[in-house]
């Protein structure tokens, strides 16, 4: 054997191997090859990649003897590439939503034209002079789904994008961005010009109710091989893929009600045609057969459009209230029956059926209400800032900015109704330990906010003040109260709690085993095993299937000879796990520690496995504790035991990775640091790399702050996080220019989300290309929602989670973060925002949110707060007449007197007296005069930028 077919055997026997990715080019030499790659379970590329590449090809411009670049030939090449695109196009099904997310606007147009000349639409006709109903069914449907195409286009145009901001290794690419940019700039005017004759085309289709039918690889074959006599078959009814009338109405009725839900943002009467299409939609998808794929409407999203439909056409439906939370609080609203709407808020905080988006949303239209001068609602909009509070804390969430201020100066019916919702918002059946203890610092939340001491006592007086806090927690807060008064109600000792299992006479197997299946008693159920053995001989380990050990255990525990034995160490130990995994500790030790007496008398393995166990569980109640506010460090006989299992080294011994992984997280989480760092023996260090991890942080950590020569440890942590985020060579497949530019995007997306202490890591990578981005950004992601479920007040790392959601293009989230990270570092914005949380990156950012919202005059306000005001960008914004906030119930937050000069101005120029005279009302307050003493005018700015995102937190919380 030669060298080189020994080096191809060892490598074909190394790794599977991987088949090559097809190229373009393999296709047109051999046209028969499409059709079976369309057909394989994943094709590489896929259809929508194909799609691309052959009309990149057919499109590409030709170049003459005289090197003059020429439009792209008419030759059978490129005929062959257009054909084939649309074939891979007919593999789909001709679904547009795959076809949209996967194309381009360009591409996706060039396409559906293709589409429109191999279906014989007649050229130069427009779509509204034709008489569907008398073209051949495959040309109608052509006609039909480019129209389907154009008006969802305009619709998805509308939504906000962000722009991309051009790193250096993208600047040679710019020209190309730009023309297509341009060219979809240029679509998208033709499609919104012919979007009256579109929607107009659409509707007369709703007449037709015959059935339709569009093109299949089959009938394309056909035009290709001979268009002349292929066209009568194509034009029978019996050709290409039947589509009934229903299913073409119902995504019709759909995308119509797109278009005008769309256009309803400036003319509202058009949401009645919208929810009138909507309804249609929704009766025709409930007579459909649910597998069928040829209809593609988004359910979640239709139910959504109709939702707001009905609210913004005020329709009633009776029927639907019934059914839906939705409905319900749609029908409260119209009605005005409020103490029902206040009902349906308490009774969510249990069911958690409504977003909390969209019950802040109900009480900041209460409140824009009440603020037109509806005095009648002040008490409702009390009632519903305290529902919500209730369910903010239950979810761990940050309690808004209008519940604070509520709690400056409530009502003793206030704090009596806040009790009752709490006290009701606890389900009695179901309560955990985590909504307990969220519930119990909410309350001491309430108890420390309230400065009137007769209302903070009758919080602790109340019921489930005794049952949730503790009784340090007590203690320390009747202290508190006790210095603020002289006479104090002392409260009585918490009722105690019971587990009860009850247990029962058995009569036949089935009850036995009702009874083995509820049973945490270790006694009990060696009882019951010993009966159900006694009666029949089989394995009763099997008599719950939720009833799971770990894989690495199975083996070891069914290899127990006898019986009895075998079912009782499987049963114990998969009942002590899933205690575990509710948080139910004193069962899980209760359960695991019978074990471990049963498995001494004969298995020396398994006895160490339950001791393993044991100590995780240890671990995790531990840290359940921690998580829940108890922060003792952990006694010295846990740490040693930790110490223990991660120096051991037994041969033969089943070991779990979760237990190695989580007890390297707990010498971390309690700073065992010098363990980590210095005690730890460099062999383990070598050989464990759960170890080495922690150490790496546990000394990164160590070192901050410190020198730049102390980044030497983030250096080598960064390495190891980036080798862990890295995607091996055997896996690495070729990639075409648009994955390498989707990595790009990705890593530019990481590049600017900003996070505490990043000045510390390396400010390039190596090997970009080897990182699976993807992998990091979920990764960013995950630990940032982790983080803030422990800890929602740090403004670093709300920050963060702010920049996530800003180069996601989630700007309304955004924003809600930003302002989140302001109010936890100013106590609400009572005082100022310290000028490293608000930065100009920040607030730059802020203003883009704003502006990509069409909130053009925050725009302006927000240009003050930089450290130079951005005028031309303050500018611009006032100069947009399409502007979704307040307008000008924003000019009493601007202190400028340059922007407040400009305003007075456009409203002049815009003959908009009314806002023109708010202007000026606002430029003639004393403590704007530019003559006052510098003090004055910094107490002026201040005091408006405090109101100013004090009404921002109201928005968009």
């Amino acid at each position: 054997m030669s060298v080189e077919a020994a080096d191809r055997e060892a490598v074909s026997g190394s790794r599977p191997c991987t088949p090559p990715q097809a190229s373009w080019f393999e296709f047109l030499l051999d046209p028969s090859l499409l059709e079976q790659h369309l057909q394989g379970p994943h094709p590489d590329p896929s259809p929508v990649q194909l799609i691309v590449q052959f009309l990149e090809q057919a499109s590409k411009p030709s170049v003459n003897e005289q090197n003059q670049v020429q439009p792209p030939a008419d030759n059978r090449r490129n005929r062959t590439l257009k054909l084939m695109a649309l074939k891979a196009a007919a593999h789909l099904t001709w679904d547009l939503n795959l076809l949209e997310k996967g194309l381009t606007i360009p591409v996706l147009n060039m396409l559906l034209n293709e589409l429109l000349c191999a279906s014989r639409v007649p050229p130069g006709v427009k779509h509204v002079d034709l008489d569907l109903s008398t073209l051949p069914p495959t040309t109608a449907m052509a006609v039909l789904i480019y129209n389907r195409w154009a008006i969802r286009t305009i619709v998805l145009s509308s939504f906000p994008e962000k722009q991309t901001k051009p790193g250096p290794h993208q600047l040679n690419m710019m020209s190309l961005v730009q023309q297509e940019k341009e060219l979809t700039d240029n679509i998208l005017s033709v499609l919104r010009e012919q979007a009256a004759d579109s929607i107009m085309v659409l509707e007369r289709a709703l007449n037709i109710k015959k059935d339709f039918y569009i093109h299949t690889l089959r009938t394309l074959d056909l035009l290709a091989a001979d268009p002349s006599t292929a066209n009568g078959e194509t034009e029978s009814s019996t050709a290409g893929l039947r589509i009934s009338a229903d299913h073409l109405h119902c995504q019709v009725h759909y995308d119509l009600g797109g278009i005008h839900f769309q256009q309803g943002c400036s003319d509202p009467s058009v949401y009645e045609k919208a929810r009138e299409h909507f309804r249609m939609a929704r009766e025709l998808l409930t007579k459909l057969d649910s597998s069928a794929s040829l209809c593609c409407v988004d359910e979640q999203r239709l139910a959504g459009y109709w939702s707001a439909c009905k609210t913004l056409t005020e329709a009633s439906d009776p029927s639907e209230s019934q059914l839906t939370p939705y409905g319900q609080i749609s029908c409260f609203m119209r009605n005005h029956d409020y103490g029902a709407l206040i009902e349906a808020f308490i009774r969510d905080n249990v069911t958690l059926s409504l977003p909390n988006s969209f019950r802040h949303s109900i009480q900041l239209e209460l409140l824009h209400k009440l603020q037109q001068g509806d005095r009648s609602l002040e008490e409702v909009c009390h009632k519903l800032c305290v529902c919500n509070a209730v369910r903010d804390a239950l979810e761990g969430g940050i309690l808004s900015v209008s519940f604070h201020q509520l709690l400056l100066k409530p009502s003793k019916n206030t704090i009596s109704f806040l009790l009752e919702v709490c006290t009701r918002s606890l389900d009695k059946e179901h309560r955990s330990e985590t909504s307990k203890r969220k519930m119990a610092i909410f309350i001491k939340t309430v108890c420390n906010r309230l400065e009137d001491v007769s209302l903070a006592f009758m919080v602790s007086s109340h019921k489930l003040f005794m049952e949730l806090l503790h009784d340090e927690e007590k203690k320390i807060l009747m202290e508190q109260m006790r210095k603020s008064s002289a006479t104090v109600n002392l409260s009585a000792k918490p009722l105690p709690s019971f587990y009860d299992i009850p247990a029962s006479a058995s009569v036949n197997i089935s009850q036995l085993e009702q009874q083995l299946i509820l049973s945490l008693d270790p006694r009990h159920i060696r009882q019951i095993l010993i009966e159900l053995h006694g009666m029949a001989e089989r394995p009763f380990w099997r008599v719950n299937s939720k009833w799971e050990v770990p894989v690495d255990y199975v083996n070891v525990i069914l290899a127990i000879k006898d019986n009895l034995t075998r079912d009782l160490v499987y049963i114990l130990m998969a009942k002590g796990l899933h205690c575990i995994s509710i948080k139910d500790f004193a069962h899980a030790r209760q359960l695991f520690t019978a074990c471990l007496e049963l498995v001494t008398e004969f298995s020396p393995k398994l006895r160490q496995v339950m001791l393993n166990e044991l100590l995780l569980m240890e671990v995790r109640g531990h840290e359940a504790g921690a998580a829940e506010g108890n922060m003792e460090r952990p006694p010295p006989d846990l740490v040693s035991r930790v110490r223990g299992y991660l120096e051991m080294r037994i041969h033969d011994l089943p070991l779990r990775q979760t237990v190695g992984e989580e007890c390297v997280v707990f010498m971390l989480n309690w700073r065992e640091n010098e363990y980590l760092t210095l005690q730890v023996p460099q062999s383990l260090v070598n050989s464990n790399p759960y170890i080495k991890l922690g150490q790496l942080i546990a000394s990164t950590c160590k070192e901050l702050p410190g020198p730049k020569e102390s980044r030497r440890t983030a250096k080598e942590l960064w390495e190891v996080v980036v080798q862990i985020c890295s995607v091996s060579s055997q896996h690495k497949r070729s990639s075409d220019s648009r994955v390498s530019l989707l990595k790009q995007r990705e890593s530019s997306l990481v590049n600017e989300v900003t996070a505490e202490h990043i000045s510390i890591w390396p400010s390039s990578l190596a090997n970009l290309q080897s990182v699976d981005v993807e992998a990091v950004v979920v990764t960013l992601k995950e630990l940032v929602n982790y983080a803030l479920s422990l800890n929602p007040n740090n403004q670093s790392w709300l920050c963060t989670q702010a920049d996530i959601y800003f180069v996601t293009n989630q700007y309304s989230a955004a924003m809600h973060y930003y302002l989140q990270a302001g109010t936890v570092c100013s106590d609400y914005f009572t005082k100022p925002v310290p000028p490293d949380v608000y930065t100009d990156q920040v607030l730059k950012r802020m203003i883009k949110c704003c502006s990509l919202l069409n909130c053009h005059t925050q725009v302006a306000v927000l240009c003050q707060f930089l450290r130079e005001v951005d005028y031309m960008t303050a500018f611009k914004a006032l100069q947009e007449q399409n502007s979704h906030d307040s307008m000008d119930s924003f000019y009493d937050y601007i202190w400028d007197v340059t922007i407040l000069e400009y305003l007075t101005y456009i409203h002049h120029k815009r003959g908009e007296s009314d806002k023109r005279q708010v202007a000026i009302k606002a430029i003639g307050q004393t403590e704007l005069n530019s003559s006052n003493p510098e003090e004055v005018l910094q107490l002026a700015a201040q005091k408006r930028k405090k109101k100013f995102l004090q009404a921002l937190a109201k928005l968009y919380f």
